[in-house]
């Protein structure tokens, strides 16, 4: 029987009362006092970190082809707008940077072009170590980022290094997503001036509004990596919370559409193993087995995407790094399969959803050991389990509501035992296994948000079912100088329908974000039944901390040092 569970009102109506009932009823009084005191510093005026306001820039359409070479030789840059006159975030923030730039923007029916001249008066001093993708070099970087919603919660960065190797990220909440890869096209070009940079950016590998006329935020970065002086067109303050609330705008952009987005990818993949054992009869024997499979990609709006993946094989993914564990905790592994690293940012959120319990070790793996009677052997016991397919939706509509919705399915899964005289028995490790993600996270204005988020493991038999409800909400006062967020989630265990494990965690706290003192205040608690481990990940529960911090910072550079805290 399947039991596939989503977050209903019922459902989060227990998940306050436990809360209530359990332990806020002790500590109410200071959880009040510390949000009474957080609004009323909301209300304060703080014009020592007020922002400025943005920088604007005009949207020029051409009809001219710009070959991307490095080299701005093409009539159609002759008419595009500049911008200039970056400002440093550091060394020294809000002075003006010491190396001159200046970068141009236009756009046509299919893509984006920006071109820049960075000048430099040492170009023979312009690092330019060369690196594989998405990874920080020794090197100067130029970098463009684009809020095509203008929510200041969700953006796309591009960013190239003199020898031309491509960064680029998904900016989710301030935080980069890099294993998020676009196609672009992108050239560099050092010369006695300086270094020059084309890009074309398709309108594939970026997420606008479907209408007729529309502003972007945009902002332009650039490192001069050898006196580590970062610095942007519109001015990015260390001493403000927030990376795309603080972009220029890019306005008057009209007509511009959406490509159709889809591609399908199948694939063959067939091994062949040879087992060489002189004590054995035969003594070599050799293995074979052929796999198949699709992965699907298509763009079902402006803004959701879906993603398929049939019958996958992860063979060529990246292999875990051995790992000594002398901790009593589980180890977390980095996940390196594409599809479950690809546009991920709305799952992450809440942190209920690691993706490794997908295709992991069966459930029982470890317990076939325990089951064997007198004389049986192991004579295999897979390490993992097979994934049938799995699909997610994922995306952000023009009002700021993100969805997300993940489902996959693992096969079941035996060990093969054998007893002396031969006769060999199954013994199921794993069943069957359905995965359900559904996330809703609306943004907010003052880039604040609030999310709804539930996980789901149905397992078919007699094994157990979990689910977990969650909510996470951040609200910042206009100036982005103060905060109160907080989190929640209730997990339950379905052993049956008499037979229900559950527990629940939450944490609360406010903040003052900006300016050179900065502090937080924060209630963590786990109860010690709280377990999201089906498919999420948690070290350990049954913890109940006060956490404060208090900070100054200094963010110019005084005597020998470029900032301290």
């Amino acid at each position: 029987m399947w039991r596939i569970c989503f977050a209903t009102p019922k459902v989060l109506s227990i998940f306050a009362r436990n809360i209530i009932r359990r332990t806020m009823k002790k500590q109410i009084w200071l959880i009040v006092l510390l949000l009474s005191v957080q609004f009323i510093l909301f209300s304060q005026e703080n014009k020592a970190v007020a922002n400025t306001k943005p920088r604007h820039i005009g949207a020029v359409r051409t009809d001219k082809i710009i070959k991307i070479d490095g080299v701005l030789d093409d009539i159609a840059w002759q008419n595009a707008p500049i911008a200039q006159d970056f400002i440093q975030q550091e060394l020294t923030p809000g002075a003006p940077s010491c190396q001159r730039s200046e970068v141009r923007i236009l756009y046509d029916d299919q893509a984006i072009y920006i071109g820049a001249m960075l000048f430099d008066t040492k170009p023979d001093s312009i690092l330019k170590e060369l690196s594989a993708r998405d990874q920080d070099s020794n090197s100067d970087w130029f970098a463009f980022g684009v809020d095509a919603y203008q929510g200041g919660n969700d953006g796309s960065v591009f960013g190239i290094s003199p020898t031309n190797v491509q960064y680029d990220a998904k900016n989710s909440n301030d935080n980069d997503d890099s294993t998020w890869d676009a196609v672009w096209e992108s050239a560099t070009k050092i010369t006695e001036k300086g270094w020059l940079v084309e890009f074309k950016i398709p309108y594939a590998a970026v997420r606008f509004p479907n209408k007729k006329n529309q502003n972007w935020n945009i902002n332009f970065g650039r490192h001069i990596r050898r006196v580590r002086e970062t610095s942007f067109w519109n001015p990015v303050k260390p001493d403000v919370t927030g990376f795309l609330t603080q972009f220029g705008v890019w306005e008057g952009l009209s007509d511009v559409r959406a490509p159709i987005r889809l591609s399908a990818t199948p694939f063959i993949a067939s091994y062949f193993e040879n087992y060489y054992d002189k004590n054995a009869s035969p003594r070599s024997s050799w293995a074979r087995s052929l796999n198949g499979g699709m992965d699907v990609k298509y763009g079902i709006n402006d803004a959701f995407t879906l993603d398929m993946t049939l019958i996958p094989d992860f063979g060529q993914v990246q292999s875990d790094n051995n790992i000594v564990n002398l901790s009593p905790f589980e180890v977390r592994f980095q996940e390196n399969r594409p599809f479950f690293t690809e546009g991920t940012e709305l799952f992450n959120k809440g942190d209920l959803f690691y993706s490794r319990r997908i295709g992991s070790p069966p459930l029982h793996y470890e317990e076939v050991e325990n089951n064997l009677k007198v004389g049986e052997k192991i004579v295999t016991n897979p390490t993992k389990t097979q994934l049938f397919n799995a699909t997610k939706i994922s995306g952000r509509n023009a009002k700021g509501l993100g969805i997300g919705f993940f489902n996959a399915t693992a096969g079941s899964s035996y060990a093969v035992v054998e007893t002396a005289d031969g006769t060999r028995r199954n013994i199921q490790t794993n069943p069957l296994t359905n995965y359900n993600v559904l996330i809703f996270d609306q943004n907010l204005p003052n880039n604040s948000f609030v999310t709804l988020l539930n996980t789901n493991v149905a397992r078919s038999g007699s094994d157990y079912d979990a689910d977990v409800a969650g909510a996470q909400f951040m609200l910042r006062n206009k100036k982005n100088s103060y905060a109160v967020s907080g989190t929640g989630a209730y997990s339950q265990r379905f052993y049956s329908k008499n037979n229900i494990d559950d527990g629940y965690k939450y944490l609360l706290q406010v903040a003052k974000t900006n300016g050179n003192f900065t502090y937080s205040l924060s209630r963590n608690v786990e109860s010690n039944t709280y377990n999201p481990n089906d498919l999420g990940y948690l070290e350990s529960n049954n913890k109940q901390e006060w956490l404060a911090n208090a900070q100054y910072n200094i963010y110019k550079p005084f005597g020998k040092f470029t900032s301290m805290s």
